[in-house]
């Protein structure tokens, strides 16, 4: 569970993800961390088994494996601390359960990860927690909705589905003034292209599956926080017994080396192929972030030093054969629940199941796509052929 070191010379991210966590002088030389697996660490004296603060302790608490995916992720969040989980959802929990208690109140933005939503209608009004869910466009709007009971607001932005981006300086601006805890997912973009720490936020998460472990093998998940909430953050993850498996941790750690690069390249590759669909027939609207075409593209700019992989699009409509026909003869794309590895994906959505607080009526079916590391004129070529199957269908 590392803490960042302060004093420690500003490095570009670059760099950080390069070097950071990586200690080859304890490690006979070797250049990454190696896997260690183990539950029962041994100490040779009394004085050593009573030390109030052992590096290790025991398997579940941490080894070098997982302190070395800590380091590194804290340096990049500019974070007092971090933990991990085993999967996204877990660490999302991890956080929620951080900050809440029976009796307190969370807004929750209505474009957030379904999974996100499954937990806090199931777990945590079974609690006693009061869950409500905000218009992800909503900004100091939600100043009407917060009551004398309200303890945090959890923003993904954008949302993974609706790709909305959430006015974080507006929500953080009225958290402070009321000591409500703003938790932030930040799996799309990363802390390569966005830092939720640094514009006010106290908790940052990720499904770091996806773009952290970048080849689509191994589930995890990271949870950040800032100097106010680490310790509890900490503490909460103790006593629900939670940790990251050994051996990915150490995929973890690989994916993390080449992170900048590859968002950089999926940052390109995402917003090229989503202006090459504007122009295409048969696609209605293309909701991607980045392009000037988006409804919060100024607040993307604002915030967002890049996009991540991942875009929906809408299609004219036509009935469940037609989009059959689209995306079961496609010879690149896949289809997956998803995302962040190499290999591109394009997934049939159906967002107005999810929604409660604005209702998502667009017709027409949607896709999202994730825009993998593949040629991208053969990506252009495969979506083509999937476009022309649906508008003959």
């Amino acid at each position: 569970m590392a803490e960042t070191n302060s004093n420690k010379k500003a490095q570009s991210l670059e760099t950080i993800v390069t070097h950071t966590g990586r200690h080859p002088e304890k490690h006979w030389g070797y250049v990454n961390t190696p896997v260690y697996r183990g539950s029962t660490i041994v100490f040779p004296t009394l004085d050593s088994l009573e030390s109030t603060e052992p590096r290790f302790d025991y398997g579940r608490t941490g080894n070098p494996s997982s302190a070395a995916v800590e380091e590194c992720i804290s340096e990049l969040e500019g974070a007092a601390g971090t933990v991990l989980a085993p999967s996204g959802l877990a660490a999302i929990s991890l956080a929620l359960m951080t900050v809440l208690g029976s009796g307190d109140d969370v807004l929750i933005t209505d474009s957030a990860y379904q999974p996100t939503r499954r937990v806090s209608d199931g777990v945590l009004t079974r609690m006693g927690i009061s869950v409500r869910y905000f218009d992800p466009r909503g900004g100091a709007s939600l100043d009407r909705l917060l009551t004398d009971k309200t303890r945090a607001i959890f923003v993904e932005s954008p949302g993974s589905l609706t790709f909305e981006i959430q006015d974080l300086a507006a929500i953080v601006a009225l958290a402070e003034a009321r000591g409500i805890a703003v938790i932030v997912d930040n799996s799309w973009a990363t802390p390569i292209f966005h830092n939720p720490l640094a514009l006010g936020a106290d908790i940052v998460v990720h499904a770091g599956t996806k773009m952290f472990v970048g080849h689509s093998d191994t589930m995890f998940g990271t949870a950040s926080a800032n100097e106010k909430w680490f310790r509890q953050l900490k503490d909460t993850h103790l006593r629900l017994g939670l940790c990251a498996s050994p051996d990915d941790c150490f995929l973890a750690a690989r994916g993390l080396r080449t992170l900048a690069l590859r968002m950089r390249e999926h940052s390109a590759r995402s917003t090229e192929l989503a202006a090459w669909l504007e122009g295409q027939p048969g696609v209605r609207r293309v909701i991607h972030p980045a392009l000037p075409s988006h409804p919060d593209h100024t607040l993307f700019k604002r915030d967002f030093r890049g996009a991540g992989s991942v875009f929906s699009i809408l299609l004219e409509p036509k009935p469940r054969a037609a989009l059959a026909a689209m995306v079961d003869g496609f010879e690149l794309f896949g289809m997956g629940w998803s995302w962040g590895g190499y290999e591109s994906l394009c997934l049939p959505i159906t967002p107005g199941k999810a929604r409660s607080a604005v209702a998502w009526d667009e017709p027409g079916p949607m896709l999202r796509i994730h825009t993998g590391l593949e040629g991208p004129d053969d990506l252009r070529a495969d979506l083509a052929a999937a476009l022309e199957r649906y508008r003959a269908a």
